[in-house]
């Protein structure tokens, strides 16, 4: 199954955040492999997409909040591949500039209240659909959203080169899908974009077994919680881009740039690590900023 991407503008770049450490890091950049299926959105939905095909199913419907990377993925593919898409939408109805690329994708939008969108995630068939559908979860979690997830690495040419691969962390199916592709010399590092207590490294063990001890989770670079800035990590990426050309989000990807920086001043790794950072793609939320809060 061939989705619309562009795996030839996969490009590992050179990051050095700070260039008096002694250690190498690079970027894998997954946020240019298509405008709308970014990053780790395609990969986790593939294998969602697949067994959407074994099913025979018309349709494809999964969750999101309003500015959802995720449900603009799942449009687009759905799109491409002639599905009906549904986009179920957490809170009060809104016209986003991301909720209006879905319905121009062809994405039906049906907005829930948070009591009512927690219980159609457990109990699918609440949604009462007039397709036969398949429903992903929110973010493509769950094991096909691991499966497709450990695919992220295929572009590199030595995947094994590298001591530590890093990733945002949300729902913690990429990082489990990481986890899964790694060497046994290897650990994964994930930067949670999330406030609040470790409830993922359980999930991780029941997706990954047998490699609790290859990977961890860091609470704290969450800047207050999901979806939560300041002015200091705006300027953080600001200064990435005019430094790197490496646009973030301030969702996810900025706060996995600002705690590797972090961590490499409090000398977390040794100086013979050599860094992996995965741009997990996805803008979207940067669309909600005052115009002019961003250098790009």
């Amino acid at each position: 199954m061939k989705l619309p991407v562009r795996p030839d503008l996969v490009c590992l770049e050179p990051v050095r955040l700070y260039p008096e450490q002694p250690i190498s890091i690079d970027c894998l950049r997954l946020d240019k492999l298509h405008p709308a299926l970014s990053g780790n959105k395609w990969f986790k939905l593939l294998p969602w997409l697949r067994l959407a095909a074994d099913q025979g199913a018309t349709g494809i419907a999964s969750f999101g909040g309003v500015w959802s990377n995720h449900l603009l993925a799942t449009a687009a593919a759905a799109q491409h591949l002639g599905l009906k898409a549904y986009g179920i939408v957490r809170g009060e109805e809104l016209s986003t500039a991301c909720l209006q690329d879905c319905r121009a994708l062809g994405m039906e939008l049906i907005f829930v209240s948070r009591s009512d969108y927690r219980a159609f995630q457990q109990y699918n068939d609440r949604l009462d659909l007039p397709d036969k559908v398949v429903v992903v979860p929110e973010g493509g979690q769950g094991l096909p959203g691991v499966t497709g997830a450990a695919a992220m690495l295929d572009p590199l040419p030595s995947p094994g080169n590298y001591t530590d691969v890093a990733v945002a962390v949300g729902t913690g199916t990429s990082l489990a899908g990481i986890l899964s592709a790694l060497a046994p010399h290897q650990q994964a590092i994930g930067i949670s974009a999330l406030k609040g207590e470790n409830r993922l490294s359980a999930q991780i063990n029941a997706w990954v077994p047998n490699r609790e001890n290859q990977f961890t989770i860091s609470f704290r670079f969450h800047f207050g919680g999901y979806a939560r800035h300041d002015a200091n990590l705006l300027a953080f990426m600001n200064e990435v881009y005019r430094e790197q050309q490496i646009p973030l989000d301030f969702v996810y990807t900025a706060k996995l740039f600002y705690g590797i920086r972090k961590m490499l001043q409090e000398n977390y790794f040794p100086p013979e690590a050599r860094l992996l950072l995965i741009h997990s793609g996805g803008l979207q939320g940067n669309r909600s900023l005052p115009v002019g809060s961003l250098a790009y």
